[in-house]
């Protein structure tokens, strides 16, 4: 009996398909392919991939030191331009990754892998 319940589970939901990098990028912009993109992953991955807390956190110091010495606009600015950047790639993580995947088979593979991307057949 639990066969048949995964059975209809099945084929309601279309199952993910294994491509080539290639075929991927040929066949999403003709719409062959669905993606789903894990945010919550895609946002780990694309901080870890792009560095992003080693780029916002020197911003943020350095901006700090130059409020206290004595240039609070020029320190203001950089403590902005670095929380401000980091949110708005942590918010447009799953876009990014799409851009990623889309140029390097590497990255493809492992989103692949690490289960942050899924192809499936569009219907």
């Amino acid at each position: 009996m639990s066969e048949t319940t995964s059975d209809t589970n099945t084929a309601d939901q279309p199952q993910t398909v294994e491509v080539s990098h290639q075929e991927f990028r040929t066949g999403l912009p003709a719409g062959r392919f669905r993606i789903i993109i894990n945010p919550e992953k895609a946002r780990k991955y694309v901080r870890h991939r792009l560095l992003l807390t080693f780029i916002a956190l020197p911003l943020v110091g350095i901006g700090a030191a130059l409020a206290l010495s004595g240039y609070p606009w020029a320190g203001l600015a950089l403590v902005v331009l670095g929380v401000a950047g980091h949110r708005l790639v942590t918010a447009q993580a799953p876009k990014i990754l799409l851009h990623l995947v889309l140029h390097d088979e590497r990255i493809y593979r492992e989103a692949i892998n690490f289960e942050i991307l899924e192809v499936r057949l569009a219907r």
